[in-house]
Order: structure tokens, then C-alpha cells, then sequence
């Protein structure tokens, strides 16, 4: 699953879950019986929600983007050791 911590491109956590955030608004909105989404029936609700489990559970592992993060992930963690051993090997030079 797709979480809110950013990658290396932009925030794609957040961006995923569009779905997710609309369905929560959603429901708050007829939890609280405001405007027309308080009269909308419970069924509109729940497709939000059914639409943002299918993307997370079948389409982003169709098109790797869970794969891409872990990547991402990975790429960065790689960047970061050799700037510290870079910087490892500065400071040993220096004496």
C-alpha cells in the first residue's frame, strides 16, 4: 500500500491517494448531513472506497508503481552511503 511519505518524485504518496482523501471527505460530509451528500445513499460512499482499494490492490501493482518506490527508496539510501564515505574519505586525507 501506497503511504504518504514522499519519494524521490515529488510526493507520490499523497498523489495516489486521491481516492482515498475523496471518500473520506465523503463520508464525513454524510456523517455530518451537510449539503447534498447528506441525502446521497450510503452506496455512492462505499463505491469511493471500492475504487480506491481496487487502484491500490490491483492497478498500482499492475503498473509497478509500488516496485518504482520501493526504487526510489532504495536509489536514496545508495546516494546517501556514498556521500558518507565520501566524505569519510575527505576527512581522512585531511590528517
Amino acid at each position: 500500500m501506497t503511504t504518504i511519505v514522499g519519494g524521490g518524485r515529488g510526493t507520490p504518496g499523497v498523489t495516489n491517494m486521491w481516492a482515498l482523501w475523496i471518500g473520506v471527505a465523503l463520508l464525513v460530509l454524510k456523517l455530518l448531513d451537510i449539503g447534498p451528500i447528506g441525502v446521497l445513499s450510503w452506496w455512492w460512499i462505499a463505491a469511493v472506497f471500492a475504487v480506491a482499494f481496487v487502484w491500490f490492490d490491483f492497478v498500482e501493482e499492475r503498473l509497478g508503481l509500488n516496485k518504482r518506490k520501493a526504487f526510489d527508496e532504495m536509489d536514496e539510501a545508495k546516494q546517501k552511503r556514498i556521500k558518507e564515505a565520501l566524505e569519510r574519505d575527505r576527512n581522512f586525507r585531511r590528517r
